[in-house]
């Protein structure tokens, strides 16, 4: 048996995955565990449940893989500090003594910190550290349906590396080209994000949703003054207008004298018409960059498929416009594209590359639906439960269904949470907020009082695969909701109003028999549901249907603004208790909040940072 253990994180979003003979066991994110939104310390409670979840020891393990390679990184950082001295001397001040500890000596902390899991833990045989485009390489194509594919690697950066293209063929993987920092299509979002008032390595999904409400005014400006954007994709920008490479914020005074106004501060001006346009127009050059680049790739290498991964691959907006524009025939991308799955692309490409295993390629995916977290049975949700004084039923599974059918179709949002957690950024039915996407209040009810969130940030359906076209025009399946896809004209609803409106007052319009999920500009970013992963959630969205006559949901991530998914069932019961959630369905036990002792209660309203 061939067993490799691999691991990200020390930067932000710490995670261990577990690949077992070539096949992915299991995988989780530290922030699940520690409830520390991005989590970057060392991932022991990620290790320890990997491990566990296989019946393994640290001892059995063939080889552990880090998905960086921290000598090349810290060679980055040197040199670029060097090549802009003297400018940047404060933030090299600042960087270098990290960088020193936890990027030169990586081995070292890793090795002890892996001693102190397992004692006997031979990290000079066992342990490897594999490029982190690479890592990205490999989660991206080994777990795909594909026998071949041109693989797009984009982030911010990772040592050098912030673009790659890789070819994979059965079971190997190898990168052919590469764009180098300081120029990076990640970084140039985040610059955007953190012009706008975001958090950058948090807010850019933020910026994605926001642009729908304004026009891309900007856009040529972007184009013609800050990125060169060559025929073949290949792209430059111009170091000028940025900060990142040694200073301690993103854009500069150059950067904002382009667009007119300085970087918004969050905590005293709020969202205008400005920022909405600046975010419509990061949004628009992005797409038409990748739009660029995937186009040459289909044109070069001449392969049907694409896979894709890095913190980019998650701009579901973007992924959508480049499955529509069917310059691949088939599109698939890691759902867990960012840093976490790096863990899991370190533990496949050292299985298939370094250690010979074989590949087994499943005609859908070998993510399994990417349920490879923690479960619990139901006596221990019961246990759980009773020791954070919840009162509950424990019904049969019919029974189950029945009670949040009902609790659905009566308009209550629901905290849903079954079978095996979610890797990855996204709520898959797992851990889940439901809800009636008929309901036109529903969005606003959602951000406001259950997720404690911008109002405008929109929600995503969840809908059985089969009745998916009935909705959305949608030419791919979409199980990890990484693609946003137009819904249909028989289902869209049209308004005298729009054209006297802008901005924010969007929302007040019904675009849709769905408008819950449906966005400003008509569309939604989608879940297919396959009885094959997820037979429960399929089963729920069946009843559903039954009821109502409509097959899809509203499925949000179980957690508040700024929390981590939730991971156990006490996790559960205190973000239940926190919010205007109706119902909590936790295993085959259903908990209503009128019959709760409302002392248990506590407000999760500014209990996180904000992301």
């Amino acid at each position: 048996m061939t067993t490799v253990l691999g691991l990200s994180g020390l930067y932000h979003d710490s995670a261990a995955a577990l690949v077992v003979d070539g096949k992915v066991v299991a995988a989780a994110q530290e922030e699940r565990f520690s409830r520390r939104k991005h989590d970057a310390s060392f991932p022991e409670h990620a290790i320890r449940y990997v491990l566990a979840e296989s019946g393994i020891t640290l001892d059995k393990v063939t080889a552990v893989a880090y998905y960086d390679k921290p000598f090349l990184k810290f060679e980055r950082l040197l040199e670029t500090y060097i090549a802009n001295a003297p400018r940047g001397f404060s933030s090299f001040r600042r960087a270098i003594p990290t960088a020193l500890r936890e990027k030169l000596f990586l081995k070292r902390l890793i090795s002890r910190e892996l001693k102190i899991i397992d004692r006997s833990f031979d990290s000079r045989h066992k342990l490897r550290f594999v490029e982190h485009h690479f890592s990205h390489a490999a989660s991206a194509f080994f777990p795909s349906p594909f026998e071949e594919a041109v693989v797009l690697t984009l982030d911010g950066v990772g040592e050098w590396a912030t673009t790659s293209v890789a070819v994979g063929r059965e079971d190997k993987c190898e990168i052919v080209k590469e764009i180098h920092f300081p120029h990076s299509i990640g970084l140039l979002y985040s610059a955007f994000t953190f012009y706008a008032g975001f958090k950058v390595n948090s807010g850019e999904y933020k910026l994605m949703g926001l642009a729908p409400y304004g026009s891309p005014r900007y856009v040529d400006k972007i184009l013609d003054t800050l990125v060169d954007l060559r025929e073949d994709g290949s792209f430059w920008l111009d170091q000028s207008y940025f900060n990142y490479s040694t200073g301690l914020t993103m854009t500069n005074a150059k950067f904002a004298g382009l667009f007119g106004q300085p970087a918004r501060n969050p905590e005293v001006e709020p969202l205008d018409q400005f920022h909405m346009d600046v975010a419509a127009s990061i949004q628009e050059a992005t797409e038409q960059i990748l739009l660029t680049l995937v186009r040459s790739l289909a044109k070069e290498f001449g392969i049907p498929n694409l896979c894709m991964a890095g913190g980019v691959a998650l701009n579901c907006v973007a992924n959508g416009r480049i499955l529509k524009d069917g310059s691949f025939e088939k599109v698939w991308i890691q759902p867990a594209a960012g840093d976490a799955g790096g863990s899991l692309g370190a533990a496949l490409a050292v299985s298939y590359g370094e250690l010979g295993v074989e590949r087994y390629v499943d005609s859908g995916d070998s993510m399994k639906g990417t349920f490879l977290g923690p479960s619990y049975s139901d006596l221990e949700i019961q246990g759980a439960l009773d020791g954070c004084g919840a009162v509950y039923q424990s019904l049969s599974q019919i029974a189950m269904l029945r009670e949040t059918v009902d609790a659905l179709s009566d308009g209550k949002a629901v905290g849903w949470f079954q079978g095996r957690m979610e890797f990855g950024p996204r709520a898959l039915g797992s851990r889940s907020i439901l809800a009636d996407p008929r309901l036109p209040e529903m969005q606003r009810t959602l951000n406001m009082k259950v997720k404690f969130r911008e109002s405008f940030r929109p929600f995503a359906p969840a809908v059985l695969a089969e009745d998916v076209s009935e909705f959305f025009d949608l030419p791919n399946e979409s199980p990890y909701m990484v693609f946003v896809a137009d819904v249909v004209e028989g289902q869209r609803k049209q308004s005298s109003e729009v054209e006297q409106l802008t901005g924010l007052d969007l929302l007040q319009l019904e675009r849709s028999s769905i408008p819950a999920v449906t966005h400003v500009d008509g569309s939604a970013r989608v879940q297919t549901v396959h009885r094959e992963t997820n037979p429960l959630f399929h089963e729920l969205l069946l009843a559903f249907k039954e009821r109502t006559g409509c097959p899809l949901l509203v499925n949000t991530s179980f957690n508040v603004r700024g929390e981590p998914i939730v991971e156990s069932p006490v996790d559960a019961f205190h973000c239940f208790m926190g919010t205007d959630l109706d119902l909590l369905v936790v295993g085959g036990m259903v908990l209503r909040k009128e019959d709760q002792d409302a002392s248990l209660a506590l407000s999760r309203k500014g209990q996180y940072e904000e992301d």
